[in-house]
């Protein structure tokens, strides 16, 4: 931007940020980006510096580096530069304490920056690159390492590079000596003691709440990235959101026609298009006189399902329902659709799968290769990525190891024995007989693994052991259920999330179960707000999905024991306001009617049960002091029951063994796992969450068939 004299002519070359109102409102356009923070604390402390960032820093500049105008009265030069010099030390310093054990300003467990730092670094590279020096009174780095830091991290970056350029990094760099080599903040042999001194300070400065960050938490001597990878294409996300595209510009859009329909007599065409990336089309109008109209005609390309590539300037739009529109300038018909009459190998849509009629998700799931072409499984798809995203952002933000878990194994995690053989020795002779011991036993030591193998029911046995050792941890990965169930809620693949938290228990795994389902949901209400409000517009969807997700984060999840909630439910028995198909006493294994009633009649939103008997429980759960229930904790969810099941585990190795033993489980299965016992045993805790439920949840979706992209159940494995 340009400032102006008192004449009123702009002042060319200055650059002035005005209030930043700009940059917010950029923010506002680009939400899913996170730039002004993750929670409503971070955004304050965006805001914050932001303030700081124009009045401690930017206008002392402005005043030191704007030319007086000729009306002005003459000022002493050398006494604003030392009160400027000053107060720029001053602001300097409360960066550098501010950035003590933390990477970014918006708060010590920001993981990537904000508009806090981009405002506050555009300052700083025009103070220590301006003419006069206005550093007189700012010793960096010696005593600013972590505004050095952080600078360094930021400035280097190629998305900060690319705006800032070379010259401000330049420039620190000749600060703290460097003739050009890399940047080493704080590792010269000189700086050594410095460094201990300052992140001894700044571990003092946290006390117990994270680790201290020293000088050396950023190697500013990585060099940048030169990122090759282009589309030669504009997402149509980027158009309906006017994400970097405005009216007027010339664009190529590539995707599959959602409707391909003639006007005016044949002159003109309107294709609505969808390429996945967002559940809105975008309308392209091509005229008769644009190159490859004739290749487009419903005739020659069949309609709904081909795909396309369209160029021309977005304008504004005069059809219902959409703001902007492709007038196009050249069309390319890229796949036509097969589907005509006879063999289905002509031109033509009769036959093609998804017709613009609407189809049940039955009839769907039998074209599940075309079903992402579907707007409400396209955007449940979405959502999907999403929730995966969020969790590798939640655990990662917490300082959790993400831990690969293997899906043979040998191991039976629930000892309920409903695994999946994995084997090699199947003869190739139907005839044949499989390797036998005298006993008429199968052989196990003839096959592959040299002994019983399965796909596994969940990695959290695994998982425990890096929890034994590198604290806190988690899996995510497919698991795998031989139970022949049929319900909406089961299947026989899906995918696990389960965390593990040494020296913790009950209270820190109901906690961070908690957190964990909060921070997604409120990631889907943040990012994808366009996804959940199509599913919620679909006829006999979930009316309610957005208002029941805000419910959810609105209140804190309501926690009441096995026991407390089965008196509950004998009491709603009882007088006559609830009937159940199975009978409610102490000691059953609730089912999904029983946690639908709590979470949806009794409690009207997600539920903590803890403390159940141990007798429905597994064996690893650590017991209660009376020897009947357990330390486990399942949190229920409206509309689908059981969403998290966890525990304390078992941390003393008799008791294990004898529990173990107890559930037909064998000391020599599960020798490894005791070795965790008996090897600096620690307390520990975790949980595990059907990653298809978490979708479920977030999405509406009544059968979990339709959250995955080939379901496999019961005498289903297609594709």
């Amino acid at each position: 931007k340009s400032s102006s004299s008192s004449s009123g002519a702009p002042t060319p070359g200055l650059c002035v940020s005005g209030p930043n109102a700009c940059a917010r409102y950029l923010c506002g356009l680009r939400e899913d980006l996170g730039l002004m923070g993750g929670t409503d604390f971070e955004a304050a402390k965006v805001e914050q510096w932001l303030d700081f960032s124009w009045h401690e820093l930017e206008v002392v500049l402005v005043a030191c580096t704007t030319p007086a105008s000729e009306d002005e009265p003459a000022v002493d030069e050398q006494a604003l530069l030392a009160y400027a010099s000053a107060d720029v030390a001053q602001a300097l310093g409360a960066l550098n304490s501010a950035l003590v054990g933390a990477t970014y300003l918006a708060s010590p467990k920001a993981s990537k920056p904000t508009l806090a730092d981009a405002a506050a670094i555009a300052v700083v590279a025009e103070v220590i690159t301006s003419k006069p020096n206005l550093l007189q009174g700012a010793q960096l780095p010696k005593s600013m390492p972590h505004l050095v830091r952080w600078f360094m991290t930021c400035a280097s970056s190629s998305a900060f590079s690319a705006v800032l350029g070379p010259k401000p990094v330049d420039a620190m760099r000749k600060l703290l000596g460097d003739k050009g080599a890399p940047v080493k903040v704080g590792v010269s042999a000189k700086g050594k003691a410095e460094a201990g001194k300052e992140a001894a300070a700044g571990k003092a400065a946290l006390g117990t709440k994270g680790p201290a960050v020293g000088l050396k938490a950023v190697a500013a001597d990585v060099p940048a990235l030169n990122l090759k990878f282009k589309r030669t294409r504009t997402r149509i996300v980027d158009i309906v959101k006017s994400q970097g595209v405005g009216l007027g510009d010339e664009v190529t859009v590539k995707g599959w026609a959602r409707t391909v329909r003639e006007a005016n007599k044949g002159k003109l065409l309107f294709i609505v298009l969808n390429d996945g990336s967002t559940p809105n089309d975008l309308q392209c109008v091509v005229d008769a006189t644009v190159p490859g109209f004739a290749s487009c005609l419903p005739s020659a390309c069949g309609g709904t399902g081909a795909s396309f590539s369209v160029t021309g300037a977005v304008v504004a739009s005069g059809g219902k329902g959409q703001a902007l529109e492709i007038q196009a300038k050249q069309v390319a018909l890229i796949g036509a659709v097969f589907g005509g009459e006879g063999e289905g190998l002509t031109v033509g849509g009769a036959k093609y799968p998804l017709s613009k009629k609407g189809h049940s998700f039955e009839y769907m799931r039998k074209m599940a290769h075309l079903r992402a072409r579907t707007k409400a499984y396209a955007s449940t798809q979405r959502l999907r990525h999403a929730m995966a995203y969020a969790t590798h952002e939640f655990f990662n933000e917490r300082g959790f190891l993400y831990v690969h878990t293997p899906l043979v194994t040998g191991a039976d995690c629930e000892g309920a024995g409903e695994m999946f053989a994995v084997t090699t020795m199947l003869p190739k002779d139907p005839k044949g007989d499989l390797p036998r011991l005298k006993n008429g036993e199968v052989d196990y030591s003839k096959d592959f693994f040299g002994g019983p193998a399965g796909l596994t029911v969940s990695g959290q046995l695994n998982v425990e052991t890096h929890a034994c050792a590198l604290s806190d941890v988690y899996t995510f990965g497919p698991t795998f259920r031989a139970e022949d169930s049929h319900t909406s809620r089961h299947l026989a693949e899906f995918w696990m999330i389960e965390p593990e938290i040494a020296f913790a228990g009950l209270q820190e795994d109901m906690d961070l179960a908690e957190d964990y389902l909060k921070h997604c949901v409120h990631y889907a209400l943040s990012k994808c707000m366009d996804d959940l409000e199509t599913l919620q517009a679909v006829e006999g969807w979930d009316a309610e999905l957005v208002p029941r997700l805000k419910n959810l984060l609105e209140r804190p999840f309501t926690r009441l024991t096995y026991t407390e909630a089965i008196a509950l439910l004998e009491k709603e028995v009882k007088a006559g306001r609830a009937t159940f198909e199975e009978p409610v006493s102490w000691g059953i294994d609730m089912a999904s009617e029983h946690e639908r009633f709590l979470a949806e009649k009794l409690f009207k939103g997600p539920v903590i049960v803890t403390n159940y008997p141990k007798d429905i429980k597994a064996f690893y759960m650590k017991l209660d002091e009376s020897g009947k229930t357990v330390q486990a904790m399942d949190i229920l969810v409206p509309r689908i029951g059981e969403i998290i099941g966890g525990s304390v585990r078992e941390d003393d190795f008799t008791i294990l063994k004898d529990r173990a033993a107890a559930c037909g489980v064998s000391e020599e299965q599960l020798g490894w796992y005791l070795d965790l016992r008996k090897y600096g045993t620690v307390p520990h805790a975790g949980f595990g969450l059907g990653f298809e439920r978490l979708v479920m949840l977030v999405t509406g979706v009544e059968n979990i068939r339709d959250t995955i992209p080939f379901p496999r159940y019961p005498g289903h494995c297609e594709f």
